[in-house]
């Protein structure tokens, strides 16, 4: 029987000349109507094989309406907005930071026109593209100097390919985290063309650990900071001040990767402290990288700031070429460089720092408001409960803030299922399952995007 169906399907070239196939082919495209009629028939076949003993209708009207339905949601973006619920506020899979409307407007007004990116006004000569964040870099963190790349591990990777390639970097075994994509510090290394030499223990490792290591070979002191982990317990390591008066005497650059990168104390409820830029740079470390895209609130972005002799190294570099910020996520970055700026409070602009910011109090209004237009909905149950929301994105490991999240349900419909049809959406919503019930953060939903919100969850009941 499944052989005789398999005989029975249409040859692609025919179908493709039959008034349904012609006709597509003219609105879309023939190769794209030979892609879509091939995964069809790849699926009938899987049908036949497992039991199926009935064909499409090829020729009718439906089947070229089906046909139709698969090449425009073929035609569709594959990057899509979502609604994020899950209260993680630097979520890395929902692309970190949303960034502030001063720094949406500078996008559009690069990407629309042209631009000096390159091009110096006043000399009416070639520029660098540098000049444009590298004053705001050194006046927020007090660093001599900046460079700016396309994320943080390639600003890593540029400084110990720049200053130790087929020399040592010296780093305690206690700081080789892993940064995420399972990308690992010693791959990135290893990557740059720099010799690893580990010293400590994973808990304690000491001054004398890291001059003990020293030798002919050694170019740079690594300290990395755990913004995504933390050691607790019994251990100990250098100040930051110890390991830069030991890379001074021994003629080292003394390099710290302190990833999550903020520019400010962030004061809010649950959190432990993040040491600043500045503090790093106070401390006497010659060079530090860090994101542009979490706690810093901007574009993904690469920063390495300090000492100028060492910055101007780095700038000849032809890897630094390579790895260069692209001309709109500099326009962002500037604008949200201008946001730490008097009278600016960073705090209130940046959408990563109001978010992390705002009070239980408030999340608990605006969450009590959004289940009060969901109550009228029969077959549709929303409470409210105690949470905790994260900063995320490598930040802030052991800081849960305080928040309130609305517990969602909908009759006979499991969490999972709720939170697949949500996903579903456009923009889809992301959510949290807890205990057996899909959670609503609104901590990370902005005000403007509740009403998208509500429209999603009470159309699941319609």
């Amino acid at each position: 029987m499944s052989s005789a169906l398999l005989r029975q399907l249409p040859a692609i070239d025919k179908w493709l000349v039959s008034d349904s196939g012609a006709a597509l082919s003219a609105e879309f495209s023939r190769p794209e109507v030979l892609a879509v009629m091939r995964e069809h028939l790849a699926r009938v076949r899987r049908d036949v094989g497992n039991g199926a003993t009935e064909l499409p209708e090829f020729e009718s009207r439906e089947y070229a309406r089906l046909l139709r339905a698969d090449l425009v949601a073929r035609r569709q973006a594959s990057l899509k907005r979502t609604i994020n619920a899950t209260g993680i506020v630097v979520h890395t899979n929902l692309g970190r930071a949303p960034l502030a409307p001063e720094a949406l407007a500078a996008v559009e007004r690069i990407a629309r026109d042209y631009s000096n990116l390159e091009f110096d006004l006043e000399t009416g000569k070639r520029g660098s593209r540098q000049t444009h964040v590298e004053t705001l870099l050194t006046e927020l963190t007090g660093a001599q100097a900046a460079l700016v790349v396309n994320n943080c591990a390639a600003a890593l990777m540029l400084v110990l390919h720049a200053f130790a390639n087929r020399r040592e970097v010296v780093i305690s075994r206690g700081e080789l985290i892993e940064i995420g994509g399972s990308f690992r510090m010693p791959d990135v290394i290893a990557e740059s063309g720099a010799i690893m030499a580990e010293v400590g223990t994973t808990n304690k490792t000491s001054l004398a650990d890291y001059e003990s290591a020293v030798n002919d070979e050694t170019r740079i002191l690594l300290a990395s900071h755990p913004s995504n982990y933390r050691v607790i317990g019994f251990t100990a390591k250098p100040t930051l001040a110890e390991l830069s008066g030991l890379a001074a005497q021994r003629g080292l650059v003394f390099v710290q990767d302190l990833g999550s990168g903020s520019l400010i104390d962030i004061a809010a409820p649950g959190f432990e402290g993040e040491p600043t830029v500045a503090d790093s740079i106070a401390a006497g470390v010659d060079l530090v990288t860090f994101s542009g895209d979490k706690l810093l609130g901007g574009p993904q972005a690469g920063i390495v700031v300090g000492r100028a002799d060492l910055i101007q190294t780095i700038r000849r570099r032809p890897m630094a070429r390579a790895l260069r910020i692209d001309k709109l996520s500099l326009a962002a970055l500037e604008a949200t460089l201008r946001l730490y700026l008097p009278p600016h409070d960073p705090m209130a602009k940046v959408p990563v720092l109001s978010m992390i910011g705002e009070s239980k109090a408030s999340v608990e209004a605006r969450s009590k408001r959004l289940t009060e237009e969901l109550s009228v909905h029969t077959g549709l149950r929303s409470e409210l409960a105690d949470g905790v929301s994260f900063a995320g994105g490598g930040a802030l490991p052991m800081s849960e803030i305080p928040t309130k999240v609305i517990r969602l349900a909908v009759e006979n419909v499991s969490a999972t299922e709720l939170a697949n049809q949500l996903r579903a959406r456009d923009p889809a919503v992301i959510g949290r399952i807890a205990n057996d019930a899909l959670t609503l953060d609104l901590r990370t939903v902005a005000p403007e995007e509740t009403g998208e919100l509500v429209a999603a969850i009470t159309e699941l009941v319609a």
